[in-house]
């Protein structure tokens, strides 16, 4: 269950982490409210898997979902660059993530 939160949790962490831009410095109120209420659950989940997995793994996987998903999220949607360089280091942090659950 641990797992299941943290994920869920890193997902949110992929939206407050691109709702963060279109909040426009917090002059938005649609997309600052969905970026508050989205980083709350998400500190929320996390704090909650971390009752029961390692603070380094959970945290680093919570970290890791999030920077990976947003940069995938700003090539894909927002027009941000998908040079091999960025889509290899991608992959070492998806390494990372893959790693850390499979050693915990």
């Amino acid at each position: 269950m641990a797992w299941t939160l943290l994920v869920i949790a890193g997902v949110l962490e992929i939206v407050w982490a691109v709702g963060l831009k279109f909040t426009e410095g917090w002059t938005k109120v649609v997309p600052s409210v969905v970026t508050l209420v989205t980083l709350t659950a998400s500190f929320v989940l996390l704090a909650q898997a971390m009752k029961t997995l390692p603070v380094g793994t959970a945290y680093a996987v919570w970290t890791g979902i999030g920077a990976a998903g947003a940069s995938i999220v700003g090539m894909v949607a927002l027009g941000e660059p998908a040079t091999p360089a960025r889509i290899l280091c991608l992959l070492v942090i998806v390494a990372g993530i893959i790693g850390l659950k499979v050693t915990s």
